[in-house]
């Protein structure tokens, strides 16, 4: 019997300011990681809602997003438990309003921190995944993001979480 292969679907926001970019600072079960507010998607919200989301829950600020940078395929094997993860990235460009006082970040964030590109270069060993730095790349590239307006979310998928058996 064959297994219907499914990625672990995910969002991020790439967001620069004055040559810096928005990044997370996270404890995870492999020590400390750098990556861009980011996450996984959940049941029920669209892809801009679940990068709205995860930007306000890792640094405490509303996210705008404004295109789609790219839509990105990594495999990663955990070094502590050995599991074997494909994700599905969706990546998204904007900007972010300021810190909310009294927002606090999601459990095992340390800090939202901007960086810039070299920073973030030599941080590399401790990046989340690979797609941290292609996203940059991509970004820095000055590749145009595609509108907003090519992802199509049917309302059948905003009720996925009390939908049993899809």
């Amino acid at each position: 019997m064959s297994r219907t292969f499914q990625p672990s679907v995910t969002v991020a926001a790439i967001v620069c300011e004055h040559g810096r970019y928005l990044m997370v600072e996270e404890q995870t079960r492999e020590g400390i990681r750098y990556n861009q507010p980011a996450g996984h998607l959940d049941p029920g919200e669209s892809l801009v809602a679940a990068a709205i989301r995860e930007t306000l829950e890792e640094t405490a600020r509303d996210f705008v997003p404004e295109g789609l940078q790219g839509v990105y395929l990594a495999r990663s094997r955990s070094s502590t438990s050995g599991t074997d993860v494909t994700y599905l990235r969706f990546a998204f460009v904007g900007r972010v309003g300021p810190t909310l006082p009294g927002r606090a970040l999601d459990e095992g964030i340390v800090r939202a921190l901007w960086l810039t590109p070299a920073e973030i270069v030599a941080l590399r060993a401790q990046h989340r995944s690979p797609l941290v730095m292609t996203c940059i790349e991509d970004h820095r590239a000055r590749r145009v993001p595609s509108s907003l307006e090519l992802l199509s979310t049917d309302p059948s998928a905003l009720g996925a979480a009390s939908l049993g058996g899809i």
